[in-house]
C-alpha cells in the first residue's frame, strides 16, 4: 500500500442506499467513487440514531460496550427540545480512534463530530445544541478548542444561522476546508447534516432531496480540492459514510399516553410521576420501569403486547432480553420495542395515542429502526493511496470504521468488534 499520511472523514448524515443512483451521477462524487472503493451495503447499530452510530464509528465497538445508548440521556418529560443530549466525550466508555492517532504524534481536528465535548481532539468544534436558554456560540467554545473555535466562529460565523440548515453545513464545510489547508490535519473528522435534516421535515422522496444532495456534492468537492490546495491530495484518503437510513412515517404513536390512561404515569401534587415510561428512539423504543416494581413491568408488558396485536399501533416487535443481546445493546435495558414501517414513536403523555401526520397535512420521515429493517442500509465511499480503483465492496458494518482508519494510519488501536476492511486495498 503507498504512503497515507492523512485521513479525512466525512459524516454523510442519512446517506443511505435509495439516494446511490442520484449521488453517484453528481461530479464530485462520480469521481471519487470511479477512483476508489465503494459499497450500498453499510449495515448500522441498533438503534440506527446519530450519536449511538458515531459512538461505533469512533470505537469500532457496538452500544453495548460504548455505553451511547441514545442521542439523548434519559430524561422523562422534558419536551424534545429542551433535552440534553449526549454531548461529551466522557460518556464513551472505549478509547477513540482520535485519542489513538494523538497517542502516535499525529494532528488531530473535529467539526461538529457527535460526541466530542472536550475531547482531547487538537482542532475540535464539537457538536452541541444550545437548550434551555443557552447561547450557541458560547456553549461550543466552552467545549471545544477554544482558540480555533473562536477563530472560525469569526472568521465563517456569518454563515451560520443557529443551526438551521443548509447553513450550519456550509459553515461546517468551511471549517473543514481551511482546517486542511492551514492546520493539515493526519485524521479530519466531518459531519454534514443536510440531508438528514431535510428527510425528518420533507420526506424521503420530496422534490427538495435532490437539492440537497446537490448540495452535499459541492461540499465534497470543496473539501476534496481543500487537499490540493495543501498539497496533501496525493497522501489522503477520503472516506465518505453514512450512518442510517430514514423510512416515511404516516403515523405517530404516543404509548406514554397509553400507559397515563391506565396509570403507569401518574400526576401528584402537581408533578409527573412515572413507574414505567417509553423513551422513543424514534423507529425503536426503550422501557423504562422503576427499580424493583415487578408489577409495573408486567401490567406495562400486558399493555404492550395488547397494543401488538392491533396493527393501529404499528409495533412490530416487542424484544426481550435474549432478543436484545443479538442487537448488542446494552444489557441494563430488559425490553425495547421496534416500529412497523410507516410508524415511529414518540414521548409525549398528553398526546392522542396515535396520530396520522398525512391527516394533519404533515411529511415526515425518521429513523432509529432496527439495522435488519429492507433497504435500510447506507453508503460508503474510500478513495486514496493504495485504494483499489471502482472496486465494488460487498458489505461492511459502521464498527469497521475505526479499524480501517487505524490501518490506515497505521495506528495501535484494538479493534474491539469491527474489522479493517483491507479488501479495498492494494496487496
Amino acid at each position: 500500500m503507498k504512503k497515507n499520511k492523512h485521513v479525512i472523514v466525512i459524516s454523510y448524515d442519512a446517506f443511505s442506499k435509495d439516494n446511490w443512483e442520484s449521488a453517484k451521477k453528481k461530479p464530485h462524487l462520480a469521481k471519487l467513487i470511479a477512483k476508489g472503493a465503494s459499497t450500498t451495503q453499510v449495515r448500522s447499530v441498533y438503534p440506527t440514531l446519530t450519536y449511538v452510530i458515531h459512538s461505533s464509528y469512533v470505537t469500532g465497538a457496538y452500544p453495548n460496550k460504548h455505553g451511547v445508548f441514545h442521542n439523548n440521556p434519559f430524561q422523562p418529560f422534558v419536551p424534545v427540545d429542551d433535552q440534553d443530549w449526549h454531548w461529551y466525550r466522557d460518556v464513551i466508555k472505549l478509547p477513540t480512534i482520535y485519542e489513538a492517532a494523538t497517542a502516535k504524534g499525529l494532528k488531530t481536528a473535529s467539526n461538529l463530530w457527535p460526541v466530542t465535548g472536550k475531547a482531547k481532539i487538537d482542532y475540535n468544534i464539537p457538536e452541541m445544541k444550545a437548550v434551555r436558554g443557552e447561547n450557541q456560540a458560547l456553549k461550543v467554545l466552552k467545549n471545544g478548542s477554544k482558540l480555533y473555535s473562536a477563530m472560525m466562529e469569526l472568521k465563517f460565523g456569518k454563515l451560520r444561522d443557529g443551526i438551521k440548515q443548509p447553513n450550519l453545513d456550509d459553515f461546517t464545510t468551511a471549517c473543514a476546508v481551511e482546517t486542511i489547508k492551514k492546520k493539515k490535519p493526519h485524521l479530519l473528522l466531518t459531519h454534514l447534516i443536510d440531508l438528514d435534516e431535510h428527510k425528518h421535515h420533507h420526506g424521503t422522496k420530496a422534490e427538495i432531496i435532490e437539492d440537497v444532495i446537490e448540495r452535499m456534492d459541492n461540499r465534497i468537492g470543496q473539501i476534496v480540492h481543500a487537499t490540493y490546495e495543501a498539497g496533501i491530495a496525493d497522501e489522503t484518503t477520503f472516506i465518505i459514510i453514512g450512518d442510517h437510513g430514514q423510512l416515511d412515517v404516516h403515523y405517530k404513536v404516543y404509548l406514554n399516553r397509553l400507559f397515563k390512561d391506565n396509570g403507569l404515569i401518574y400526576e401528584e401534587n402537581g408533578e409527573m410521576h412515572w413507574r414505567a415510561y417509553v423513551q422513543s428512539a424514534d423507529g425503536s423504543a426503550y422501557l423504562h420501569v422503576k427499580e424493583n416494581d415487578t408489577e409495573a413491568k408486567d401490567f406495562a408488558l400486558k399493555l404492550l403486547e395488547e397494543a401488538s396485536n392491533q396493527s393501529k399501533y404499528g409495533i412490530e416487535a416487542i424484544y426481550n432480553r435474549s432478543q436484545l443481546e443479538q442487537f448488542h445493546v446494552e444489557d441494563k435495558f430488559e425490553y425495547m420495542l421496534e416500529a412497523k414501517a410507516g410508524y415511529a414513536f414518540a414521548n409525549e403523555h398528553d398526546k392522542e395515542v396515535i396520530v396520522d401526520l398525512h391527516e394533519n397535512g404533515e411529511r415526515h420521515a425518521t429513523h432509529g429502526y432496527s439495522p435488519y429493517k429492507k433497504g435500510y442500509t447506507s453508503n460508503l465511499i474510500i478513495t486514496g493511496p493504495g485504494v483499489k480503483t471502482n472496486y465494488q465492496l460487498k458489505e461492511a458494518n459502521v464498527v469497521d470504521l475505526a479499524p480501517t482508519i487505524a490501518h490506515i494510519l497505521e495506528l495501535d488501536f484494538k479493534a474491539v468488534d469491527g474489522r479493517a476492511l483491507t479488501e479495498v486495498f492494494e496487496d
